[in-house]
C-alpha cells in the first residue's frame, strides 16, 4: 500500500469543510492511517516550503497557513499519491475541473483547500515531517477485497 500526506489547509478549517473533504477521500476507498489537528510553526513551514523561500508570495502563504490549525492526514491505498492528486484537482481552484475537491470548493491558487504530496519521495519526507512513526497505524482492512482485485494489493 502506498501512503501520502494530505493537509487540510486553514481555508478548509475556516469554511467548516473538514468532514466533507475527508468524506470524499474515504468514499473513494482511501484509508486514513493517521490524522491529527495541529498548528503549524514558522520552522515547520520554512522546512515544508523550502523550495519557495525567497519568493515574493511566500510571506503571505506562510501567514495564511498559520491562520488556523490544519488537519494532517496520512492516506493509504493502491496508487494513493496519484489518486489523491487526481481527486484534489489542479492547484488553482479557478482552473480545477468540476468534481475535484478544488474544482468544487475553491476559487484560489493559494487558498486551495488541500496540500497533497506530489511523488513517492516527497510523501516519505513529508509524512516524516508531520507524523512520528507511532502516530501512523497499520490497519488491516477487511474490505480490501471489495476495493481491489487481490493481485492489486498483495
Amino acid at each position: 500500500m502506498e501512503r501520502t500526506l494530505v493537509l487540510l489547509k486553514p481555508s478548509t478549517v475556516q469554511r467548516a469543510l473538514i468532514g466533507e473533504i475527508i468524506s470524499r477521500f474515504e468514499k473513494k476507498g482511501l484509508r486514513i492511517a493517521g490524522m491529527k489537528m495541529m498548528q503549524l510553526t514558522d520552522e515547520l513551514l520554512d522546512d515544508h516550503y523550502s523550495h519557495l523561500l525567497g519568493k515574493p508570495f511566500f510571506p503571505a502563504l506562510k501567514a495564511s497557513m498559520m491562520k488556523t490549525p490544519v488537519v494532517a492526514m496520512c492516506l493509504e491505498g493502491v496508487d494513493a499519491i496519484a489518486v489523491v492528486r487526481y481527486i484534489t484537482g489542479y492547484t488553482n481552484g479557478r482552473k480545477a475541473d468540476p468534481g475535484t475537491i478544488r474544482g468544487d470548493y475553491c476559487m484560489s491558487n493559494q487558498q486551495n483547500i488541500v496540500h497533497a504530496s506530489d511523488s513517492p519521495e516527497a510523501a516519505v519526507v513529508e509524512l516524516a515531517r508531520f507524523f512520528r512513526p507511532e502516530e501512523l497505524y497499520d490497519l488491516y482492512d477487511l474490505n480490501l477485497d471489495r476495493l481491489y482485485a487481490i493481485d492489486e494489493w498483495q
